[in-house]
């Protein structure tokens, strides 16, 4: 009885290796616009932020939307009523997080 090659099973074994290692299944952020806001709420659960952000030049208009916190030290941070400012980085696939979240004192009316 002939034992089995055990060579294409560790050759296909590492190219899904290679393959997982190369492919994060996510883009990486390819535009970042700066944002100002207050926030609303916070999501322990899904790591999200409600933020009531002004409007961001070239990218939206005013309005309350989740952002995900992809820092768990920057989502642990912030609390509802929080004026701050951040980040938006947008992946080419459409994905955005928020980044270099700080709080800020509120504006002055």
């Amino acid at each position: 009885m002939n034992k089995p090659s055990v060579k294409p099973i560790l050759l296909i074994l590492a190219l899904a290796l290679s393959f997982a290692c190369g492919h994060s299944g996510k883009s990486a952020p390819q535009k970042h616009y700066a944002l100002t806001g207050k926030v609303v709420s916070v999501n322990a659960k899904d790591q999200t932020a409600a933020i009531d952000a002004a409007a961001v030049k070239g990218y939206m208009e005013a309005m309350t939307m989740d952002y995900p916190i992809q820092s768990k030290d920057e989502f642990a941070k912030l609390h509802a009523g929080d004026h701050i400012t951040a980040t938006i980085d947008v992946s080419d696939d459409g994905s955005y997080t928020l980044s270099h979240i700080k709080i800020v004192p509120p504006p002055t009316k």
